[in-house]
């Protein structure tokens, strides 16, 4: 277990491992709960955030794009 500090808002750093374990990325949303016997529990909630550029990610090398489509792809267009 890893110890973490509260701050005054009521912020807490998910320590690196925990991230890691739950596959949690900047942006994810998670729950916070607690369990029958007094434990919190933390739970990814639906899909990992996903990045606006992943979409066009690689496009360049294989297909050239025109400036228009590659801003058309990164709106979601």
């Amino acid at each position: 277990m890893t110890a973490t500090t509260i701050t005054s808002k009521g912020q807490v750093t998910i320590p690196k491992r925990l991230r890691d374990s739950l596959g949690l990325k900047p942006g994810n949303k998670v729950t916070f709960g607690v369990d029958q016997s007094g434990h919190a529990t933390i739970i990814p909630v639906g899909k990992p955030a996903k990045s606006r550029f992943a979409g066009v990610r690689g496009k360049l090398k294989n297909d050239p794009l025109s400036t228009d489509e590659i801003m058309a792809l990164l709106r979601g267009d």
